[in-house]
Parts: structure tokens; sequence; C-alpha cells
């Protein structure tokens, strides 16, 4: 026979292990800070089945109730699509980079109250010195101003680019680090953001070459490298090499070819890659040069200014890499 104060004993002592509980399916298994486990007092399993409905813990083996009015902590709607379950959330959405703490509320320029009634000119003028001092509390720092200022940059350029999210909130969390090791000051903010954007994209394995991103900007080109360079240098980042194979679908989508495309110049690139024609090469350029050969063979004929401009590199770049691919793999070309 069980001891009744016993068993009582044994679910008082187990009640605050229920915020350490591991959740699989319905069944789960208790655990507390240490080693101890919940254990069932009848038969010793440390298996239960959570029932939700009854606020009851049972014992997966023996079927024992081991704690009793468990408090549901699901939440008390329900829902049957994602969409209602994520209408129905009063979670906040997932943290932005691209908001700052100074990027407060602003006192609207309207000159009607709430009733749409004109104000008079005594107060538009106390609006206006609200207004006034509202603009100056919201930026304190020299820190905040820069960082507003490389929100802004960063917005323009990664819409005009079509650069997803993830890639953007990696920039600007690069652009955090250099602003903090003091790396922007003396130089240009537009440069940096450039360069922490290219980062992010060869962090992310996005296709955006150094070109692409400086021609958004009035940097030039040699600056972005060189804030590229010292980003990199002094964060001690170490990028992956950009694969040709990322270009390539952005190429094919761009001058509207078939899959049969996009799959033989993937195959051209791996055959380089074997042969080690790859290395110290334009990624942006091979790929090109494989779209331009996969085309020729597949009878979807672009030319190499088409390729060209899809890919944003030259035509001497595609034609040079397009006769070296074709020359060391041994692909005959067909002749129109």
């Amino acid at each position: 026979m069980s001891n009744p104060e016993q068993e009582k004993k044994d679910q008082q002592g187990n009640t605050n292990l229920l915020s350490k509980l591991r959740v699989s399916g319905k069944i789960i298994e208790f655990k507390s800070e240490g080693e101890e486990k919940l254990v069932c007092p009848y038969c010793g399993s440390t298996t239960f089945i959570f029932d939700y409905e009854n606020g009851q813990v049972i014992c997966a083996k023996c079927g024992s109730v081991v704690l009793e009015h468990v408090i549901d902590l699901r939440p008390e709607w329900r829902a049957f699509t994602a969409e209602e379950k994520e209408s129905r959330a009063r979670a906040g959405g997932p943290l932005n980079r691209l908001t700052s703490e100074a990027l407060t509320t602003t006192i609207d320029w309207a000159t009607k109250d709430a009733s749409g009634k004109e104000l008079d000119i005594k107060r538009k003028l106390e609006i206006l010195k609200y207004r006034k001092w509202q603009q100056r509390v919201r930026v304190q720092t020299s820190y905040e101003r820069n960082v507003i200022q490389a929100m802004n940059e960063l917005s323009r350029i990664s819409s005009q680019l079509g650069i997803p999210k993830a890639c953007v909130d990696e920039a600007m969390g690069v652009y955090e680090q250099v602003l903090t090791k003091g790396l922007v000051r003396g130089r240009s903010v537009e440069a940096i953001v450039a360069a922490c954007l290219h980062m992010a994209c060869r962090k992310i394995g996005m296709p955006r070459s150094l070109d692409e991103i400086s021609q958004y900007t009035r940097a030039s080109r040699k600056e972005v490298a060189r804030c590229f360079r010292l980003i990199a240098r002094e964060l001690g980042v170490r990028l992956p090499l950009s694969d040709p194979k990322l270009y390539v679908p952005r190429i094919v989508e761009q001058l509207k070819l078939s899959g049969e495309i996009l799959k033989e110049a993937l195959n051209i690139l791996e055959q380089a890659k074997k042969r080690g024609l790859t290395a110290g090469k334009d990624p942006a350029g091979l790929a090109a040069a494989a779209v331009y050969i996969a085309s020729l063979l597949r009878g979807e004929v672009r030319t190499q200014k088409e390729v060209a401009m899809a890919a944003q590199v030259t035509e001497v770049t595609v034609r040079n890499r397009y006769k070296e691919l074709a020359r060391e793999l041994n692909i005959k070309i067909p002749i129109k």
C-alpha cells in the first residue's frame, strides 16, 4: 500500500520542476537545474504525458497521475489557419535592426485639432515650439545621428538592389561594430555602408558584387573597396570566396532563359571548378561566360552584350572567360 502523505509530499516537491519541462509532442521529461529528475513514485519512470485539458501530468509507463491542477500555459484562443494565428497573437514582430531608440514618434505639422477645427495663432506657435524641442531631443548624441544616417542610406541601397531583410540586418550589425571601433570617423558614411552591405552579402551568399553596390552610392568603387578591406582587417572577418554558381540563376532569369540553360551552366562551372579554372577569376564573369556557352549549346542564343549587361560585367570579360572555358573544357560550340 502506498503512503498518501508521502505521495502528497512528492507532488509538492516536484511542482517547482514544471518550469523546466522539455516538451516533445505530448511526451515530456521533467528536469531540474541539477541532475535531479521528476520520477514516478510508483514505477520510477521519468517520461510523462502532459494532459492539457485536465491539467494533469500522467506517467507514460504505468498511467499514474503524478501532478494535478497544472497551469495551462497555452493561449486561450484557437486558430485554424496560419493567418488567424498571426493575427491573434499578441506578441510583437521580430526585432528589426533598422530601428533605433532615437526613432521616436514625431509631432504632426497639421494646424487643426482632433475635431478638425483650425487652431488659433497662439496655439500654432506653441505647437511649433513643441515640435522644435521634440526634434532636438530625438537625437542627442553623434552616435545616434550617425546610426540614423546609416539606416536611411542602407534602406535606400537595399531597396534599389532588392536585397532581402536578413542581409540588411546583417549589414546593420556590421556597421554597428564598425561605428563602435571608431572606423567611420574621417570616412564617408555612404562608402562604409556600401562596404558593410557587400560584406553581409558575402556572408549570407547573396550574388551582389562590389560594382553593383557602388553604382547606387555617391562614393566611388575604389573608395568602397578600400573601406571593405579596412573593415575586414580591423574586425578580423574571414569571408568565404564567392561562388560563381550563385550568379547564374539571376543572369538566367534576367535573360528569360529556360531551366535547361541553368542546369547546363551550373554543370560547366562545376567542371571548371574541378580543374581549378575558377581560382582568381571574377565570379560574375565566370557565371556570364557559362550562361553564354550554355545558350549556344542549347540553341537559345543570347549575344555577349546581353549576357554582359545581365551580369554587370564588360563584354571583354565575357569573351575572355568564354574562350578560356571552351578551350580548357574542350567544349565544341556549334557554328550557326
